[in-house]
């Protein structure tokens, strides 16, 4: 697996596997937990060594528990998950800080690789308390990494502002349907990692057609060539299956590289 190195000098595998409807009734979001995680199983046996998840999912111990199970040690992993934006987690410092200590208990781990702020904390003095608690697990080593999720530009430079550990990370929505091309751009040149959610998602028959004609150059499929063009331009993926061929074709993207010519048709989606 291709890796590539946040600010801080720690490596990120380039791809990995979403878990926002793992364990739950009918693989829906907001189903039901189920105790269900055959789905991330399988893309552990795949390959698939960053995992990501998040409070809001609701299914951070079965994660957490799947992972645990899986015999394969802990370092090997690269484990993500992220705080909500509501007061009932960052109300407080203490609230923060228990948050987190919750994050580390579901997990069933000593440390998490990336702690994100999943959605903007607009109140600045929220988001100052919140990100000063994350930097103090970052002083104990408790979190490996800190970032953000979905924030703009703006929110970005506040941060930069005022933050003593920077942010390496943001996860933002990047697909056919919306790109986010100019906050990438920002991101790439301020060495913070785009990392991409939902990245084979929202994508028209149209554009699956016109991705399947430079698939057959490659002898891939459309969602290879779409993951493939955004670990190219220096964005971490983290698709997400319920499917085990899927999950496998989504790890088979280091055996080929899109010319110039097709970045740009992709691009223009």
């Amino acid at each position: 697996m291709q890796t590539i190195t946040l600010a801080n000098g720690i490596e990120i595998p380039v791809v990995g596997t979403g878990t926002n409807t793992y364990g739950k009734e009918g693989n829906q979001y907001n189903g039901e937990l189920n105790g269900d995680f055959n789905a991330l199983k399988s893309a552990i046996q795949a390959g698939y060594r960053l995992v990501d998840t998040a409070i809001s999912y609701r299914n951070e111990a079965g994660v957490g528990k799947t992972i645990f199970e899986s015999g394969i040690p802990r370092e090997e992993f690269y484990i993500t998950t992220k705080i909500p934006a509501d007061d009932a987690y960052i109300g407080s410092k203490e609230l923060v800080e228990q948050t987190v200590l919750n994050s580390l208990k579901n997990l069933k781990t000593d440390f998490i690789d990336l702690y994100l702020i999943h959605q903007p904390i607009e109140d600045e003095a929220k988001l100052k308390q919140t990100w000063q608690v994350l930097e103090s697990f970052v002083d104990n080593g408790k979190i490996k990494s800190i970032g953000v999720s979905n924030f703009t530009i703006e929110l970005l430079e506040t941060v930069h502002n005022f933050a003593r550990i920077q942010p390496v990370v943001n996860q933002i929505q990047s697909n056919p349907h919306t790109w986010n091309h100019e906050l990438i751009d920002y991101l790439l040149k301020n060495d913070i990692v785009p990392e991409a959610w939902g990245p084979l998602s929202k994508v028209s028959l149209e554009q699956i057609s016109k991705l399947d004609r430079i698939a057959e150059n490659y002898g891939k499929n459309w969602g290879q060539i779409l993951l493939r063009y955004q670990i190219q331009r220096g964005v971490v993926v983290i698709p997400k299956s319920h499917n085990v061929e899927r999950q496998a074709s989504n790890l088979e993207l280091f055996d080929f590289e899109l010319t110039k010519e097709d970045q740009f048709v992709i691009e223009s989606l």
